[in-house]
């Protein structure tokens, strides 16, 4: 094949599936609107089941009703048929997905579940399909053709299936308040949920580790004590512990630019910054990251109500942590 016929194909192959999409969007109407009410009046889980590309939908339509809300999970029709079924109780609700709505597997379960008064929707490309009469509701995912030149690999199908899935994941997690912090709690290993979760205590140096000084040291004393914490700083305390200034290397560079003699010698609240910029333990560590970011600062002490100083941190306990 010559690359211009490459290209061509695969955009006639996204053409086609957007088409779908577009007509599926038209199509929409009270039967989506009851298959929204029934899974967020659902007190069980609701189970996503299909067999061959139409289970691999399934499987992904399970996921993202998962992580937004909506306690699901998938079951392969045909281990339901061999014991699994035992896994799904009366008040849950089944999600079957075919595009013939004719898969004998589905057709051998779904009728099962509905003697036992679990509800059930089916996701078909036939509304006159067995399944789809079978279901409480139908959601017609019918395409005019499939996107293979063949006319024959689930391609358009399985595509318009899949939006009807995140369709009704996205309303529900609207209807049940979902929010961005509940996100992150169902993807707590993420980079996402990391940036939505660990707040600043999570990453800062606490008790002996914060580098710290009294007001009446010296330089010479800083660059141990920094020395010795490593984090490029040092924060300058008063008697009760609050943060009255901080001493960093580069107050140390412009100091000697500024030729200061004797720099050991020299008092570090004399060369100290004054009011830094500091935060709040409770503070979100991606905020705090970017505020490092906007200000060009490489670390930030932090410091409760009474401005006590509780900790300290720097960019690179921001990138052990994944926030950064």
């Amino acid at each position: 094949m010559k690359d211009d016929i490459i290209l061509d194909l695969a955009r006639e192959v996204l053409e086609t599936e957007t088409e779908a999409i577009e007509q599926l969007s038209l199509r929409l109407d009270d039967s989506f609107i009851a298959a929204h009410h029934l899974m967020l009046s659902c007190k069980g889980r609701v189970v996503v089941s299909g067999i061959g590309k139409s289970g691999h939908i399934a499987n992904k339509i399970a996921s993202t009703l998962a992580s937004t809300g909506t306690p699901s999970f998938f079951m392969h029709p045909a281990e339901a048929g061999h014991g699994d079924l035992g896994m799904i109780a009366s008040d849950d609700l089944l999600i079957a997905l075919s595009n013939s709505g004719e898969s004998d597997e589905l057709l051998v379960i779904a009728p099962l579940l509905k003697r036992r008064g679990t509800r059930i929707i089916a996701i078909t490309g036939n509304p006159h399909s067995r399944l789809a009469k079978l279901a409480d509701v139908h959601l017609d995912a019918s395409v005019p053709r499939e996107a293979c030149p063949l006319n024959l690999a689930p391609t358009a199908s399985t595509t318009t299936a899949l939006a009807l899935g995140d369709a009704l994941a996205v309303t529900l997690l609207q209807a049940r308040g979902f929010s961005a912090a509940d996100f992150a709690r169902t993807h707590p290993g993420g980079s996402l949920g990391k940036r939505l979760l660990l707040t600043v205590h999570d990453v800062m140096h606490q008790d002996e580790r914060i580098p710290r000084i009294p007001t009446g040291a010296t330089v010479a004393q800083a660059l141990v004590e920094m020395s010795n914490k490593a984090l490029g700083m040092t924060a300058i305390v008063d008697e009760h512990g609050k943060l009255k200034g901080i001493f960093t290397d580069g107050d140390l560079r412009r100091a000697l630019e500024n030729g200061h003699t004797a720099i050991h010698e020299v008092l570090v609240s004399r060369l100290m910054t004054k009011n830094p910029i500091v935060t709040h333990p409770d503070k979100l560590a991606a905020e705090a990251a970017a505020i490092m970011q906007d200000r060009k600062i490489f670390g930030l002490f932090v410091v409760d109500d009474e401005s006590r100083l509780v900790g300290a941190f720097n960019m690179h306990d921001l990138l052990r942590a994944g926030i950064v």
